[in-house]
């Protein structure tokens, strides 16, 4: 590998001094070639990451997909298993109720009943009530059963759901992260605020990216809804300071300066790094903000 750049370094050099000259380049020796290479900046190639990232998501696909399969069979195996005990015994209590009910038309025919009807009439009134009491018993076992395993069912839906969503979520930050075009970070903001409404952090990230692009407006609805669910994320006090600062409204600027450091100390390394806040600096209370911290 190292020769193969070697060769390729020095076929570049040659190339650009012969654009640069009419006469022929020279040869390298090599120790030129070797200071060559030690002027390169960065790596010749690139890991694919987004290739990573695809595969990655298509291995939670899998593992999703098998999770459902066997919870499927285990579902259908407990089912069986619940019917089988119930039609055992089912036809146990039977047997048993056959049984008694020969005891007992044994003795009755001792003792003296009048006719084999009576006790026939009797014995079929007898097993029937027997039996339909043991039917609607299990049939209502059956029903809790179904119930319960109908929830659980849900239940395990409603979270593959949720980690499909987390996985996409996660992708888009990913993505977002890695795009360089303002509005392409939008789009991707965007889209995890349709999969999760709610989240402060992907809002006030927009706000940032729509200050790149000068939309202050915009950008300060944003932080405004983000502190209406989470009043104590101070990053958005810092982004809706950023915008307030290129409206020249100073004193709101100052402000949510202070609210921000409040909630996220960790904020005031970034006070003379940030370039919204550049006119701010020949403000008095500004400087006493940053003297401060």
């Amino acid at each position: 590998m190292l020769k193969n750049i070697l060769i390729f370094v020095t076929l570049l050099y040659c190339g650009a001094l012969a654009a640069n000259s009419a006469q022929p380049a020279p040869v390298l020796t090599e120790q030129q070639q070797q200071q060559v290479l030690q002027r390169l900046q960065e790596p010749m190639y690139r890991p694919l990451m987004e290739r990573y990232i695809l595969d990655e998501l298509k291995s939670l696909r899998q593992d999703q997909q098998k999770l459902r399969e066997d919870v499927t069979l285990q579902l259908t195996h407990k089912q069986l298993d619940a019917a089988d005990r119930a039609l055992t015994y089912t036809t146990d209590t039977i047997n048993n109720v056959l049984f008694i009910i020969t005891a007992t038309a044994s003795l009755l025919v001792l003792v003296g009943w009048n006719s084999l009807r009576d006790i026939k009439n009797k014995v079929e009134e007898t097993v029937n009530d027997r039996v339909g009491n043991i039917t609607e018993e299990y049939e209502q076992r059956l029903r809790t059963l179904e119930e319960k395993l109908k929830e659980r069912s849900e239940e395990i839906l409603n979270n593959q759901r949720k980690i499909t969503i987390t996985n996409e979520i996660h992708s888009l930050w990913m993505r977002a992260n890695l795009e360089s075009d303002m509005h392409g970070k939008i789009e991707m903001y965007d889209e995890i605020l349709k999969r999760h409404p709610d989240d402060v952090e992907a809002m006030v990230y927009k706000a940032d990216a729509l200050l790149e692009l000068e939309q202050t407006g915009p950008a300060i609805n944003l932080c405004n809804q983000a502190l209406e669910i989470d009043s104590d994320y101070g990053y958005a006090y810092w982004q809706r300071a950023c915008a307030y600062a290129l409206l020249d409204q100073y004193a709101d600027a100052i402000a949510d300066i202070k609210m921000a450091l409040a909630y996220s100390p960790n904020l005031k390394n970034e006070l003379n790094n940030e370039p919204s806040f550049q006119v701010l600096e020949t403000n008095p209370s500004f400087k006493e903000l940053v003297e401060h911290w």
